[in-house]
C-alpha cells in the first residue's frame, strides 16, 4: 500500500511539474523591482530537426500496386534532410534512417529526445481497406487523443510495433500502469501540442496552395511514435499509396520534389515565428 501510494504521488508530482511547464513564459512571470510581473527572458534557438522515414527493414509499411510506404518515405526523407541543410542556416538535420533499416518506434522517439530536437517530422503514406484505393490526398497528425472509431490511421501506424520483442513494456497503454501513464505522458505532450499544430497547419497551407494537393487536414490521433518524443512533432501522410494516381505522384521526382518544397517552405516559416 505504501508503495502504490509513493507511486501515485511521484505521478502526480509529475503532473504537476508538466502542466506549470506548459505554461507560456509570459503567463508564468516574475516579479521585478516595483513589483510588477514581468515576462520572463526566453533564449530559445530553433536549431535541430529530426526527420524520421516510416517503417522500413522487416516493416515495409503499406503498398501501392508496384511499391512500398517504408521506399517513399525514405527517398522523401533523404531529400529533404538535403534541402533544409541547403536552404535553411543554423539548423541541423538527423534522420532517424538512412537505409532500409527496421528501428523501433520507441528508438525514433529515443533519437529526437536525445539530440534535444526542436521539431520531429515523420514520413509516410496512408492506405485505405481496399487492394485499389479511391481515396487520395494528405493527411497531417499531431499526437492527441479521440475515440477509436476516429483513429484509422494512428492504429495503422502504430502496428509497427507488434513486431518488437516486449512492446508491452515499451508504450504506454500497452502494459501495466497504463491509466496513470497515460495521463502523464498526456500533460506532457500538451505541452507541445500548440506549436505542433501551428507547424500542421503551415504545412497544410503549403500543399494545397503551392502543389494543388486534396488534403485530409490537420487532426489529432494517438501516434506513438509522436507520443513519445518531447518536442512539437507532425507525422505526414504524404498521399494513399495504394490509390494509383497518388502512388505515380509518390514515386515521381517531381511529386516528390513538390513535398520537400512545401515541408521546407512550412519549416522556415515556423522557425521565423520564433526569431
Amino acid at each position: 500500500m505504501l508503495l502504490g501510494y509513493l507511486r501515485n504521488t511521484l505521478y502526480y508530482t509529475l503532473f504537476l511539474i508538466l502542466i506549470v511547464g506548459s505554461l507560456p513564459a509570459s503567463s508564468q512571470g516574475r516579479k521585478g523591482n516595483a513589483g510588477n510581473d514581468e515576462p520572463q527572458q526566453t533564449h530559445f534557438k530553433f536549431k535541430t530537426i529530426v526527420i524520421d522515414a516510416g517503417h522500413g527493414g522487416k516493416d515495409p509499411g503499406a503498398h501501392g500496386a508496384y511499391s512500398n510506404e517504408k521506399t517513399v518515405a525514405l527517398s522523401i526523407a533523404k531529400k529533404l534532410k538535403v534541402a533544409i541543410n541547403n536552404e535553411v542556416s543554423g539548423v541541423d538535420v538527423i534522420l532517424t534512417r538512412s537505409t532500409d533499416k527496421f528501428i523501433e518506434l520507441h528508438k525514433r522517439a529515443d533519437i529526437a529526445n536525445d539530440n534535444k530536437a526542436n521539431l520531429f517530422i515523420s514520413i509516410h503514406c496512408n492506405s485505405s481497406p481496399e487492394r485499389v484505393g479511391t481515396r487520395r490526398g494528405v493527411l497531417l497528425l499531431v499526437y492527441g487523443f479521440h475515440r477509436k472509431s476516429e483513429q484509422m490511421e494512428a492504429l495503422r501506424e502504430n502496428a509497427s510495433i507488434f513486431i518488437e520483442k516486449d512492446y508491452k513494456k515499451k508504450y504506454n497503454g500497452y502494459g501495466e500502469d497504463a491509466a496513470v501513464n497515460a495521463i502523464v505522458l498526456a500533460a506532457f505532450q500538451q505541452r507541445y501540442r500548440k506549436q505542433s499544430i501551428q507547424f500542421g497547419n503551415l504545412l497544410n497551407t503549403q500543399l494545397k496552395v503551392n502543389n494543388g494537393r486534396k488534403s485530409l487536414g490537420v487532426r489529432e490521433q494517438g501516434v506513438l511514435v509522436l507520443q513519445q518524443s518531447g518536442m512539437p512533432g507532425l507525422l505526414i501522410e504524404t498521399g494513399f499509396i495504394n490509390n494509383p494516381a497518388d502512388e505515380k505522384y509518390l514515386n515521381s521526382a517531381q511529386g516528390q520534389a513538390d513535398i520537400v518544397e512545401s515541408i521546407l517552405i512550412a519549416v522556415r516559416k515556423y522557425k521565423a515565428s520564433f526569431e
